[in-house]
């Protein structure tokens, strides 16, 4: 029994990675590590202490000076021949070994099966085949199916033998099938199984980073097709090569540092990708900075943590100095390698663009202790531009500077900005100037920052300025007071009457300059001014229910000229309050009214109208006029103090009439007038009134038809 298993487990040689590795060897070209990745090693009983198993195949491509490498069994090492020796001897041995060479220049590994190991137990026969599966249902089974390991990348010629699969019990007749993901299902053909001898093949190279492993199902059946073993589960699990280099996310990376930060302050982090195994050295990324530009004051001002990619400072406080730096602005050049960084190993490249950011730690200062500006008096305005030097970074809020003015200006006459443009104070006059009054004007003026600044800076002495204002004597015009001036008269005095007195004085008081008077607007023509004493007189009569009075005031403007050189003038604004007098007669509206003939009550409303003011107005007295037998056709009623009622005391036909009217006001003396209101009766329809248009008759006229029948009748009787 022994023998047979021993016989078993001898064809489960796995041969495809020897040929891989002679066949990468014969590209010409070192790849430094293992030359050939997988071995096998029959066991024959036991091995012996000091037994040379294999001689593996080991080149770093530097002479393979200081390479040492570990056994993942401790019971073996490889000795200076690169021989697999036993230190022991050893009864039992692990089914599947793995040696890690590593020096200098190379870092990889390779894989040792052992075959013909003595069956231990079921829980050790999986344990040996990788299986992991529950034991199938049959009590005795015949079919062996191993893992089976394949590099990715193989070269021509395929197919190639990767595996075997073993039948013990298999009769001539039956054959093996292959089915699953990889042969029948996609992807495809990718991997055949010979009917006959269960050898397993792959077709064509295989890509890790695409599928990592298959599983397939192995089974043996008649010639007829009827199930005998299995199904079995077959793994081919595909074995990373360093066929990716590091990618980083971006090509350029932008970061910034706070000028004079401390040593060691992380600036950016860079992060690559590597497509390969990560279990494997074949993704073990380390960073390294290859070129920093420029390379002044140091060509090693940052640090790169070699597995995390963090960026950080690496030079002092003290000279990370943004105003003493060649530049503000660093190129670093960052190389990313697997292999865990050794020589082998690929890489990648990226940029990382550095800024030196600014910090508030220089203080402006003006140019110029002292500053002169002159000014004219009562004029406004920027008069000075206030030069700061700041050694910060321009238009950040460390170099913007905010200007106040921290003494001599009590009346709050001037007013200082920045200019965004080149940082400059303007001092501007907001309030006119009095030379008369102050002709130097001495300003204490601050500068500071948008930022404050850093703890250990502040401002000093040449933050702050004197500003000298010198206030220029100009020859201003006389200025009136009160302005407007404003009286009260009655209207329709005397022409020559006296209205108001002006009264302008010059500012120029240290001048002794004499004023003269004259009128510059007098819309109505009805005043005169003594151009040397300023009195207005009337010159025309003053008409309250003039169009050129307004809300019963009426003004007009004086101009008072100095005799400086050259002379100036002011101006100033007299309204006259004109009170009322009553010179205007009432009259009565509407002049025309209209009554239907047959109207049950024919009667007109008028109302009396006066251009005079109460009391010279209403109320109004409305009475019929004085002609003789008027009032046996019309009445006259009061209805309130400003309108009355004309009543039709007989119907009349349709016709137009004169009604004479008497209306008087109530001033003192009252005025009257007499007018006439034409009343016309008219035939009202549902639709419009039909109104007579010949001329009016009076309404005495309506007595003479009776009398003149009554003169015919005695003419006719005598």
């Amino acid at each position: 029994m022994e023998i047979g298993v021993r016989i078993l487990f001898a064809f489960l040689v796995l041969q495809v990675a020897r040929v891989g590795g002679q066949e990468d060897g014969a590209s010409g070209s070192c790849v430094p590590g293992f030359q050939v990745k997988q071995y096998q090693v029959a066991y024959s009983g036991r091995f012996q202490k000091g037994q040379a198993l294999i001689q593996v195949e080991f080149d770093d491509c530097a002479g393979n000076m200081g390479v040492r490498f570990e056994v993942s069994d401790p019971s073996f090492y490889v000795n200076s021949d690169l021989n697999l020796v036993p230190r022991h001897d050893v009864t039992y041995s692990r089914p599947v070994l793995f040696i890690h060479g590593l020096s200098a220049h190379a870092d990889d590994k390779a894989q040792v099966e052992v075959t013909g190991l003595p069956l231990q137990s079921p829980h050790n026969l999986r344990d040996v085949l990788s299986l992991g599966q529950k034991p199938p249902h049959r009590s005795k089974r015949s079919l062996l199916v191993p893992a089976i390991i394949v590099t990715e990348n193989q070269r021509a010629p395929f197919p190639k033998i990767i595996g075997r699969v073993i039948e013990t019990q298999k009769p001539l007749s039956h054959i093996f099938r292959l089915t699953g993901p990889g042969s029948d299902q996609y992807p495809k053909g990718l991997f055949t199984i010979d009917v006959d001898t269960g050898e397993v093949s792959v077709s064509r190279s295989l890509d890790r980073e695409a599928i990592d492993s298959y599983q397939l199902e192995v089974s043996t059946t008649d010639i007829d097709g009827n199930l005998f073993e299995g199904p079995a589960i077959l793994v081919i699990t595909v074995i990373d090569q360093n066929d990716n280099r590091p990618i980083f996310k971006e090509t350029r990376y932008t970061g910034e540092v706070l000028e004079g930060s401390p040593t060691g302050t992380t600036v950016m982090s860079m992060t690559a990708f590597d497509a390969d195994d990560p279990a494997t050295d074949n993704a073990a990324l380390r960073y390294n900075i290859v070129r920093q530009s420029p390379d002044k004051p140091s060509s090693n001002m940052f640090y790169i943590d070699e597995e995390r990619g963090d960026i950080v400072t690496h030079i002092s406080p003290s000279l990370l100095d943004r105003e003493t730096l060649p530049t503000t602005t660093y190129e670093l050049e960052i190389v990313a390698k697997d292999m865990a960084g050794s020589e082998v190993g690929l890489t990648g490249t990226a940029t990382a663009t550095i800024t030196i950011t600014d910090k508030n730690d220089h203080a402006p200062e003006f140019t110029h202790p002292l500053f002169e500006a002159f000014v004219d008096e009562g004029s406004t305005g920027v008069v000075v531009n206030l030069t700061v030097d700041d050694r910060d970074d321009p238009a950040t809020g460390a170099w913007r500077a905010t200007y106040s003015i921290i003494n001599g200006d009590p009346m709050q006459s001037f007013e200082i900005q920045t200019n965004p443009d080149n940082n400059e104070g303007m001092l501007s006059v907001v309030k006119p100037l009095d030379y008369e009054a102050t002709a130097l004007h001495t300003l204490l003026i601050k500068v500071e920052n948008e930022d404050p600044l850093v703890f250990d800076v502040g401002y000093g002495p040449s933050s702050t300025a004197t500003v000298l204002v010198r206030v220029l004597d100009i020859n201003e015009g006389p200025v009136f007071f009160p302005d407007p001036l404003t009286v009260t008269r009655m209207e329709n005095i005397p022409v020559g009457s006296f209205v108001a007195s002006l009264n302008a004085t010059d500012p120029d008081i240290l001048e002794m300059q004499s004023i003269r008077y004259a009128v510059l607007r007098d819309p109505a023509g009805w005043l005169s001014v003594n151009p040397v004493r300023g009195t207005v007189n009337t010159s025309g009569s003053l008409d309250r229910e003039s169009p050129y009075v307004h809300d019963n005031k009426y003004t007009a403007v004086f101009i008072a000229t100095d005799n400086g050189n050259p002379p100036a003038t002011g101006s100033g604004t007299l309204v006259i309050y004109l009170e009322d007098y009553n010179d205007n007669a009432p009259y009565v509206v509407p002049s025309v009214a209209q009554v239907c003939e047959d109207a049950h009550d024919m009667s007109v409303i008028v109302g009396g109208r006066d251009k005079d003011l109460s009391p010279n107005a209403s109320p109004f007295q409305i009475e019929l006029g004085k002609q003789p037998g008027l009032d046996k056709t019309w009445k006259v009623t009061r209805v309130n103090s400003t309108h009355s009622r004309i009543v039709l005391l007989q119907s009349l036909k349709k016709a137009n009439y004169q009604v004479p009217l008497l209306i008087a006001d109530s001033g003192l003396p009252p005025l009257s007038s007499s007018t006439e209101v034409k009343v016309q009766v008219c035939v009202c329809t549902k639709s419009r009134m039909h109104c007579s248009s010949a001329h009016s008759q009076h309404a005495s006229h309506l007595l003479l038809p009776p009398l003149l029948v009554t003169l015919l009748i005695t003419l006719l009787c005598l």
